[in-house]
């Protein structure tokens, strides 16, 4: 009888699982997800994104089906002695481990970048000790204080016979439950089921509420503490962690933003120092003040600006960003507007526009054209006099004969402003000749007129000029320019891009150029940098 007894009393160390979540091999994306198990087969899944959902819905159906959590086992740590839990010590410490104690519960404990997902039946301290652990299901507490009595009882009293009950041991109602959300890491974390509305009616109301802390913030892996004083400084990494987690997620980066954002953060990591004594914070504070300096350097470059009391990281011919918007401006309206079709009448457009973009009537001379890569420039001129697109005091031959001491009057109606109408550019009358300046610059570049470049070449330079970062690559964030814009802006067919990247390249206008079936990438040489309108 007493060897039954003992063999009913015998308590064993708690449940333990495992699923991760692997890569198949590398440089592939497949993953696998693995459960340890037995009777769990491994997955195969296309993706991580999709493994990590397996692995969630897996883990989820095996809390769904299990038992509740059983009072009388043994804390799973117990089999380790709670190495998992050892507290890190200084030099002259002895670790000290994490003693078990209170109520058993079902945990799940993942790592931050979601890789693997542990279930442990242990006990509440040592769910506590851990810093991922989600506690999902409790031992029923009136079981668990009757054995915490029974164990009180055996060490006052000699043991009794022990008799097997005949009822079946009772479970908590409240079946095991798991969720997750997806952090700015990935990581999935587990979430703490709540009781049904019938068991909260039915729990005693205790004779004192509950205060409830307000939650608290985290910030660069930090959770805030929610007694933290001053209290605005509680407040504001609480808020810092909340505006880094909107930057992360946002489509586009804004360098300034985030400089801004890290100086904040090291002005706070410097007062949560002072305020704790911590050293990590201090050092997090020197790391934050470096990542403003770094983001704030790199947005200067790629606006084309430099810090104070440096040289300009590039000495650039139009010098601000409201003049490279006002030349992109420009070129956006010639190819919305262009009267006549072909590479060469859009060239002359552009540059007849930039002469008169102000009021609407200019001069040019007969060099103004003839330096143009035109094949018949004076028939081109009588097409856009025969359109209504241009007007010129007098006949396209005597416009090719003027000379710089008697200039020929132009005039664009589309471009003069009234009292209804005042034109669609908004940029001043000096800013003006800045702009044709800029735009035969990029036009007459002297390896562009050395290779005999054509005026579809011409407006590829054009185009990427205005379509480049402040370090000379290609399309927002170096992600390259779609053909098909390019095409329609330089009038040619696609399939002729190819060709004239190739010629840009060979007159160094161009570096690591690649086209795709639908982008251009690459990056402007250092030698044309400085006629370049960064896109900001």
């Amino acid at each position: 009888m007493g060897v039954e007894a003992h063999a009913t009393n015998e308590r064993v160390t708690g449940r333990r699982w495992t699923v991760r979540l692997d890569p198949v091999g590398r440089g592939r994306a497949d993953v696998r997800v693995s459960c340890s198990r037995p009777a769990c087969a491994a997955q195969m899944l296309p993706s991580a994104a999709a493994g990590r959902a397996a692995a969630i819905a897996h883990l989820k159906a095996h809390l769904r089906a299990g038992p509740a959590p059983r009072p009388s086992v043994h804390c799973a740590c117990r089999a380790e002695e709670c190495h998992t839990h050892i507290r890190p010590a200084g030099p002259r410490e002895r670790p000290v481990p994490w003693r078990c104690g209170g109520v058993v519960v079902l945990a799940v404990i993942t790592d931050r970048e979601g890789r693997w997902w542990q279930v442990m039946e242990c006990c509440s301290r040592c769910a506590a000790a851990h810093p991922t652990a989600k506690v999902v299901a409790t031992a029923p507490a009136a079981e668990a204080s009757a054995r915490n009595d029974g164990l009180r009882a055996d060490t006052a009293a000699p043991a009794a016979p022990a008799v097997p009950s005949v009822h079946a041991p009772t479970f908590s109602a409240i079946s095991p439950h798991f969720s997750h959300s997806a952090t700015a890491t990935g990581t999935a974390v587990p979430q703490q089921a709540s009781a049904p509305r019938s068991a909260a009616r039915s729990a005693p109301r205790s004779a004192r509420p509950t205060r409830k802390r307000p939650p608290r913030g985290r910030i660069a892996q930090r959770l805030v503490p929610h007694d933290l004083r001053p209290v605005a400084l509680r407040d504001e990494l609480t808020e810092l962690g909340e505006l880094f987690r909107a930057y992360q997620a946002r489509t586009e980066p804004d360098l300034a933003m985030l400089a801004d954002l890290h100086a904040r953060k090291a002005e706070a990591f410097h007062a949560w120092a002072e305020a704790t004594a911590d050293t990590g914070l201090r050092l997090d504070a020197q790391r934050a003040e470096q990542a403003a300096a770094t983001a704030r350097l790199q947005h200067l470059h790629r606006i084309g600006q430099a810090p104070d009391g440096e040289g300009p990281a590039v000495v650039r011919l139009l010098t601000a960003p409201a003049q490279w918007k006002h030349a992109r401006a420009v070129l956006a309206h010639v190819a919305e507007n262009a009267p006549l079709p072909g590479a060469e009448a859009r060239l002359l457009v552009v540059m007849v526009t930039l002469r008169t973009a102000q009021s609407g009537v200019g001069n040019l001379v007969g060099q103004d054209i003839k330096g143009l890569p035109l094949q018949d420039p004076q028939h081109l001129v009588e097409q856009l006099v025969e359109s209504g697109w241009l007007g010129i005091s007098g006949t396209a031959e005597e416009l090719i004969a003027s000379r710089p001491e008697n200039p020929t009057r132009i005039s664009v109606p589309s471009l003069t402003p009234d009292e209804d109408d005042p034109g669609p550019f908004t940029f001043g009358r000096k800013l003006r000749p800045k702009l044709s300046g800029w735009a035969q610059r990029v036009v007459g570049e002297k390896k562009l007129r050395k290779g005999k470049t054509g005026a579809d070449v011409r407006l590829l330079a054009l185009a990427l000029a205005t379509g480049s970062d402040g370090e000379g690559r290609l399309g927002p964030g170096g992600e390259g320019i779609g053909l098909d814009t390019l095409s329609s802006w330089c009038s040619v067919d696609p399939a002729d891009l190819p060709d004239l990247v190739d010629r840009l390249t060979a007159a160094d206008w161009l570096a690591e150029a690649d086209v795709t079936g639908t982008h251009l990438t690459g990056r402007l040489t250092e030698r044309v940098l400085p006629l370049g309108c960064p896109l900001t």
